[in-house]
């Protein structure tokens, strides 16, 4: 199934595999996530990653829209990434990294902030899109691929300030940190890949406020 594709795609570029297999969360039921948080299913959203603490244990399950799946399966964006499947690529992308993320820093006691999530998703789109766009028709689709992740976005209408802020302080700072990845690693005769790689996966252990200071940094 492409979201377990997805998943491993993910763990090789961070080099942090996870051992749930995301495919056993999987909630497309629209109405089963109304039972769990009726905003998400209210705001008809295509991706929400569900999250529940009790006594020590973390129950987790990722909601995906239907028809968002069917498209990704009729379009096979792990084989021909382009302009038409890029915003569902990302979408399920997104949520699989938020599985991954959260999994992977609960199975070391670490705590992971709702802007670090939307962080690592937004890095983790922008690398997963590069690595596969650079291997599929000359690499048309990475030019110019910076500007359509962050530049050309929007958000729900029914997002508050706070929330709207946060997304927006998210994309910011990714946009920074990959504008520094392309510079350094992609704006060459030859794309230095494993040193990309190298970078990506000694940010993805620095935490919520190491990421922060590394960026700000830079």
């Amino acid at each position: 199934m492409l979201l377990r594709e997805l998943q491993a795609l993910l763990a090789r570029i961070n080099d942090a595999a996870v051992a749930q297999d995301v495919c056993d969360y999987l909630i497309t039921d629209r109405a089963q996530l109304g039972r769990w948080h009726a905003p998400s299913a209210a705001s008809e959203t295509p991706e929400a990653l569900l999250v529940a603490e009790q006594d020590g244990a973390l129950d987790m399950g990722l909601y995906l829209d239907p028809a968002l799946l069917a498209r990704l399966a009729d379009s096979a964006p792990l084989a021909h990434l382009d302009d038409d499947n890029l915003e569902d690529f990302c979408t399920a992308l997104e949520g699989v990294s938020h599985f991954n993320c959260v999994a992977w820093c609960a199975a070391r006691g670490w705590s992971v902030s709702l802007l670090g999530l939307e962080m690592q998703a937004e890095i983790d789109k922008y690398a997963a899109a590069v690595l596969l766009a650079g291997t599929q028709r000359g690499g048309e689709l990475v030019r110019g691929l910076h500007g359509r992740l962050f530049e050309r976005i929007r958000f729900r209408d029914d997002l508050d300030a706070a929330l709207r802020g946060m997304y927006l302080q998210a994309n910011r700072y990714a946009a920074r940190f990959c504008r520094r990845l392309e510079d350094r690693f992609l704006k060459r005769r030859a794309a230095r890949v494993p040193e990309m790689l190298g970078e990506l996966r000694r940010f993805y252990r620095l935490g919520d406020a190491g990421k922060l200071r590394a960026i700000e940094a830079a």
